[in-house]
């Protein structure tokens, strides 16, 4: 699926309209999310949390890696946002119990930079690129996994 997009509110209303109707699975429900720097993968976050009822501002985990938010309705319980990019070891994951939180139905994981750990990726992960067009816009391309 693809959406071209001309503006911030734009993004995040993909995002939110992605995150609405979601179902759990076996194991958490993760997206990897690829795209250069500021290509609005964080700003889809934001809209992303919304649709699941996550009050708390997102901003990228650039620096501590993951941040967990609580989903107060639905059947999902944790929200988890990894921000990979500065990831230099997939042995760093181990650390943060990622095979955990994938593990776990309750669970939404998003990653940015999946590239990074694509050893430790489960393989019906749903693949979100977002590619930089001219100015402001872009093009979302949902690649949903198995």
């Amino acid at each position: 699926m693809e959406y071209f997009v001309e503006k911030t509110e734009e993004t995040k209303e993909v995002g939110k309209s992605l995150s609405e109707n979601l179902k759990p699975q076996k194991g958490a429900l993760v997206f990897g999310l690829k795209g250069e720097l500021g290509a609005g993968k964080t700003t889809f976050l934001q809209g992303f949390v919304q649709g699941l009822g996550v009050k708390e501002k997102i901003t990228s985990p650039t620096f501590v890696i993951m941040n967990r938010f609580p989903i107060k309705k639905g059947k999902f319980t944790n929200f988890y946002h990894f921000d990979c990019y500065r990831i230099e070891n997939v042995k760093e994951m181990k650390n943060l119990e990622f095979e955990e939180i994938i593990g776990n139905s309750k669970n939404i994981v998003c990653i940015e930079w999946p590239e990074k750990i694509k050893k430790v990726l489960p393989g019906n992960i749903n693949m979100i690129k977002f590619d930089v067009l001219e100015g402001d816009n872009r093009k979302i391309t949902i690649d949903y996994g198995e």
